[in-house]
Order: structure tokens, then C-alpha cells, then sequence
């Protein structure tokens, strides 16, 4: 048996990164899982079906869209008869000092990481409270917690996603809806390839575990919060950060 067996889960941004190894988690613990994408990577959908005995769904979708945003779920509700989990993964990085940071830069980073959290969290609303059961995940950041040079844009991204992921637990907790912020710091993958060897080291040396985060670590914390294993955990930030941030 899996953890997740007889759920149904919606990933936005679900194609790559942290995204896909949360899809490929799930899959392989029993649920049916919906994934959102802008193009979907050839041959991603076959070699996901192999994984796990649930079913598998992609949607080409701009998460920045409200209208769309509302059709998915509405199509993944139909196909799956209900919606018990919400991963607000979908983002993108636009990073740059402040004075350099252009009206548009900010505005992108803004809109694909909190703006789409809104538009899918708004539509999954109503089919979770009338299930009386759901757990809504918002993928933070540690830099959303403390800043960090070079990413105001991104921390107010993430940062706005604690505030919103304790509003809905607030809010829909009477309702048996439990809500979360996932916040990873420093995850082995490409946004590490643009430090210099200087700045690496001076993390790895930062970080207590000394060692950057995998993937699969941080959809390990994922499915806790999506699993009955927190069944008591709601309005909480938890962080897969390696003691960055302690």
C-alpha cells in the first residue's frame, strides 16, 4: 500500500525539477496525479506512467491564468471524481540586484509564483470544503523567510506565500483543508550552476549538513504534507533546507 493511495494530486509546474520528482513520488505512492506544464517534455508523460499503479494526467497550461487555472481543476475533478491534494509548485527566477531589477522582471516572477498559487488554490477551494478534506502545499523558499541579495523579486514571491498558506489555514481549517509552505534552500539542480566555485563552497561550508538538497528529498517532505501522516500539521512552514536557516 501506498500513502497516497485513493487520492488525487495537482501539481502546477509539474514537468521538470522539483515539480517532476513530486509527480514521480506520488505516482509511486498510489495516486492519481494531474501536473500542469507550459510544453510538455517529449516523452514525459509515457515514462511517468510507468511509474506507480496511478493514473497520470498533463495539462499545457499558463498558471498565471485565472480562466485557465479554473478549467484545469474543473477537468481534473471530472476525470478523477475529487481533489484532495494542491502542489503550488509553478515559478520561475528572474534575478537581478535591485537597480537592476526592471517593472516587467518583477511583474513575471510575481505573477508565475504567488498569482498562480492564488488562481489554483481559489479554484480547488470549493471542491475541498465540500469534500471536508484536502491539503494545499505552497512551495516557498528559504530566501522567501530571510532574503537574500540579488532576489527581492523572488523573496517577495515566495515570502507572499507564507502569508497566503497561513491565511487558508485559517480559513479552511473549520473545514477539515489543511494548508502548508514546503521551503527548500539550496537543491542540487541547475540553479546551481550559475555560482562561481567561491560562492558554492561558502554555502556548502554555511549550510550544517554540508551538502546541498536532492529532489527527492524535497518531494519526501512533500508527500508528508500530503499524506494522512500530517494529518495535524497546518499553517506551518517546514523547511527542507539542510539547517540553512536554523
Amino acid at each position: 500500500m501506498g500513502l497516497l493511495d485513493g487520492k488525487t494530486a495537482l501539481v502546477t509546474g509539474g514537468s521538470r525539477g522539483l515539480g517532476e520528482a513530486i509527480v514521480r513520488r506520488f505516482l509511486r505512492e498510489g495516486a492519481c496525479v494531474a501536473f500542469t506544464c507550459r510544453h510538455l517534455p517529449e516523452g514525459l508523460l509515457d515514462s511517468l506512467k510507468q511509474e506507480g499503479n496511478g493514473q497520470v494526467l498533463a495539462f499545457e497550461s499558463d498558471a498565471t491564468s485565472f480562466e485557465a487555472a479554473h478549467e484545469v481543476v474543473r477537468q481534473v475533478a471530472e476525470a478523477f471524481g475529487r481533489l484532495d491534494i494542491l502542489v503550488n509548485n509553478a515559478g520561475v527566477a528572474r534575478d537581478a540586484l535591485m537597480l537592476r531589477t526592471s517593472e516587467e522582471m518583477w511583474d513575471q516572477v510575481i505573477d508565475n509564483n504567488l498569482k498562480s498559487a492564488f488562481n489554483y488554490t481559489h479554484a480547488v477551494t470549493p471542491i475541498m470544503a465540500r469534500q471536508r478534506s484536502g491539503s494545499i502545499i505552497f512551495m516557498g523558499s528559504s530566501a522567501g523567510q530571510h532574503g537574500n541579495i540579488g532576489q527581492s523579486n523572488y523573496a517577495a514571491s515566495k515570502g507572499g506565500l507564507v502569508g497566503l498558506a497561513k491565511s487558508v489555514a485559517k480559513e479552511l481549517g473549520g473545514r477539515g483543508v489543511r494548508s502548508n509552505c514546503l521551503a527548500p534552500g539550496f537543491i542540487d539542480s541547475q540553479m546551481l550552476d550559475v555560482l562561481s566555485d567561491k560562492v558554492r563552497n561558502y554555502w556548502l561550508d554555511y549550510i550544517p549538513l554540508h551538502r546541498w538538497g536532492t529532489r527527492e528529498e524535497v518531494a519526501g517532505a512533500a508527500l508528508f504534507l500530503a499524506s494522512d501522516l500530517s494529518s495535524y500539521v497546518t499553517g506551518q512552514v517546514i523547511d527542507c533546507c539542510g539547517g540553512l536557516t536554523s
